[in-house]
């Protein structure tokens, strides 16, 4: 199992910048991808970004160029920078990891953390 918390989310001027982290329980390299999913209300969640061990970072469309995922092997994290905000990145953001668990892959979830782009 992995045990994931979030943080860093809040209020924000468009145009504005935040960073979210997600602290995991175990290592990181024994999971096999970390990313980011977020979910604005009426909507379903989505994929922003998602970085594979051994692999690279993919973004959703809408946030290639803005946002860029990192992590920390050393510490467990894994980071999400968002900069020239929109208010339609206005969701909660969650943290996602995929454990290989025999031949599937099981999903972890944080709690969530709210990001609202107002002006």
């Amino acid at each position: 199992q992995v045990q994931l918390v979030e943080s860093g989310g809040g209020l924000v001027q468009p145009g504005g910048s935040l960073r979210l982290s997600c602290a995991a329980s175990r290592s990181i390299f024994s999971i096999y991808a970390m990313g980011w999913y977020r979910q604005a209300p009426g909507k379903e969640r989505e994929l922003v970004a998602a970085i594979a061990s051994g692999g690279g970072a993919n973004y959703a469309d809408s946030v290639k160029g803005r946002f860029t995922i990192s992590v920390d092997n050393a510490k467990n994290t894994v980071a999400l920078q968002m900069n020239s905000l929109k208010p339609e990145d206005t969701a909660v953001y969650y943290c996602n990891a995929k454990v290989v668990v025999g031949p599937a892959l099981d999903d972890y979830w944080g709690q969530g953390t709210q990001v609202t782009v107002s002006s």
